[in-house]
């Protein structure tokens, strides 16, 4: 059976020291920076098994990287929302829904990585040329309460390294025959 991580919604604060935790002490810049070429890598090595699902109601490979990709550009809005505007509510948003409404079982995975890539350029830019100071800068999300731009930007480093863990997991999984 598929790992889960605790429910954003209903754990919120478990979610956030799960995501944190895969991060540890590394740099989130290097982790983000390090994702488009594991994700290439992840559509290389599933070839013809990228669109299976282990378990019909697990994410395929394909899923995986349609989740990452819909992180980043829900991201890209909050971290310009916290930078520009005095906390800002920050809403949250079912992964499930988005995965399902919004990419089909056969979508090929190349616009995925190519939006994912411009996306993660433009937010790694972003971070790079922003001062500490506004690091500081904090969201009200909807769910886990107040957050700032750098704990946000350094979750989703480690939701980077869950999801592409996950992947991995899947296609294992898949390749078993589970």
């Amino acid at each position: 059976m598929e790992e889960r991580s605790p429910d954003p919604v209903q754990e919120p604060k478990a979610y956030q020291r799960l995501l944190l935790s895969l991060v540890a002490d590394d740099d989130p810049v290097e982790v983000q920076a390090a994702t488009p070429a594991a994700l290439r890598r992840l559509v290389e090595d599933a070839g013809d098994d990228l669109w299976i699902r282990p378990e019909p109601a697990e994410w395929s490979v394909l899923s995986g990287i349609a989740h990452i990709a819909d992180a980043e550009l829900v991201m890209a809005g909050r971290y310009r929302f916290v930078l520009a505007h005095d906390e800002p509510a920050l809403i949250g948003y079912d992964q499930d829904l988005w995965v399902e409404r919004l990419h089909g079982e056969n979508d090929a995975p190349e616009p995925l990585l190519a939006l994912f890539d411009a996306l993660r350029s433009a937010n790694l830019e972003l971070w790079r040329r922003t001062p500490d100071e506004s690091r500081a800068r904090i969201g009200i999300h909807g769910e886990r309460g107040p957050e700032s731009y750098d704990l946000a930007f350094r979750m989703l480093a480690g939701h980077d390294r869950f999801h592409i863990g996950q992947a991995e997991r899947a296609l294992a999984q898949v390749r078993a025959g589970l």
